[in-house]
């Protein structure tokens, strides 16, 4: 017997109270018409926006029709989660500023710096579908958090979770965008939550911010120019023309949030989960280049930087180094003693980024690569 409209209305209540004791900081419910998302989703994989992630274009419109990717889902619970740590005072977004400035620093986003978000999220959404299995019986679901074809950001919009903000994040007015996001594609006809309005106004902080200039309009990102896409997703080498415009940025970037006025409301995670790990909030380059690889796979356990692997790793650090000689660190002894010592690497990728960094301080191999050239496309 199906659940009459005024027991899915008081599930649907419970959800978001259960939801909330399991750490989420807002659950609400979405339909799944998805249709006003096609155009620009098709647009911007045929501009070639979304680079090497070929997993965007895998599943064609498949990510705008959640009931294809699950049959039988007719509604999403879409839930956030604040990641920005307990202990991040109120001028954070200053100190990270500083650090930026601070040619010895390895500035990691900030969302990287604790436990790998993938794993809290989704065992947190799966005792949610546990509660509400255990509540109603079997039922039809399928938990996901950045980990499989679903447009989670136009399915949070419609949640009414926030807006989706100039440099295409999603944004809240009670919490900015210091959060994750997951979802539950369900079988339930739960009653839908109301979208937000969007309340960017004229703000262009995020767009100006932009270090690598890869937010082309309000709303337009160029996934081949942007920073977390460069330092993470991107496999080889790193474009030379870029690489000056990385600064000490080593795995992601958050130029853009901090430069968000509503981050001033971001609120702080109420999950140690998140707390930083290793001291990668403070961790200087020169020490994070010198771990061997059984040291990243080490200190990395468990974390979402793991993933890149310990030559990407060593690739972002050595061009972080690089850029230390235009921030005040040119020619640093021990800056080059450790570029030296990864310019004999195994790997050619680490290898050639090393030369790069060694030449941008003055000090010439003897050494010959073939520079990583940008496509043009993506430049203009």
């Amino acid at each position: 017997m199906s659940p009459s409209p005024e027991e899915l209305t008081a599930l649907a209540a419970a959800i978001k109270a259960w939801g909330q004791e399991l750490g989420f900081a807002e659950v609400r419910i979405a339909d799944i018409d998805l249709a006003a998302a096609e155009a620009g989703l098709q647009a911007w994989l045929d501009a070639g926006m979304h680079g090497e992630m070929d997993y965007m274009a895998t599943h064609g419109m498949k990510r705008a029709r959640p009931a294809e990717l699950v049959p039988g889902t007719v509604r999403v619970i879409t839930a956030r989660m604040n990641y920005l740590p307990a202990s991040a005072g109120a001028d954070w977004r200053e100190r990270e500023g500083a650090r930026l400035a601070d040619p010895e620093a390895a500035v990691i986003s900030v969302y990287a710096r604790g436990r790998d978000y993938h794993k809290v999220l989704r065992a947190r959404l799966q005792q949610l579908a546990d509660r509400i299995q255990g509540a109603i019986g079997a039922f039809g679901y399928r938990v996901f958090t950045d980990s499989a074809p679903v447009m989670e950001l136009p399915l949070a919009e419609k949640s009414g979770l926030g807006w989706r903000g100039k440099h295409t994040l999603l944004l809240n007015r009670a919490a900015g965008s210091m959060f994750f996001m997951g979802e539950i594609l369900v079988d339930l006809p739960l009653p839908v939550d109301a979208p937000t309005a969007a309340h960017c106004g004229q703000c262009s902080a995020c767009i100006t911010a932009c270090p690598t200039q890869a937010i082309l309009g309000p709303g337009r990102l160029d996934a081949r120019r942007c920073i977390s896409y460069l330092t993470i997703e991107l496999k080889g080498a790193i474009p030379e023309e870029l690489r000056p415009l990385l600064g000490n940025r080593v795995y992601g970037c958050d130029d853009c949030q901090t430069a968000c006025p509503w981050n001033k409301f971001a609120q702080r995670a109420t999950l140690p989960d998140f707390d930083e790990r290793h001291g990668l909030g403070t961790a200087s380059m020169l020490a994070l280049f010198a771990w061997s690889e059984e040291e990243f796979n080490r200190n990395m356990e468990g974390s979402p930087i793991r993933r890149i692997g310990h030559e990407r790793w060593l690739r972002n650090l050595a061009v972080g180094l690089g850029n230390a000689a235009d921030a005040g660190a040119r020619g640093d002894a021990a800056i080059v003693a450790a570029l030296l010592a990864r310019a004999e690497h195994p790997s050619e990728l680490v290898r050639e980024h090393a030369v790069w960094a060694l030449a941008r301080h003055g000090v010439e191999t003897g050494v010959t690569h073939r520079p990583a050239a940008y496509p043009a496309s993506a430049a203009d």
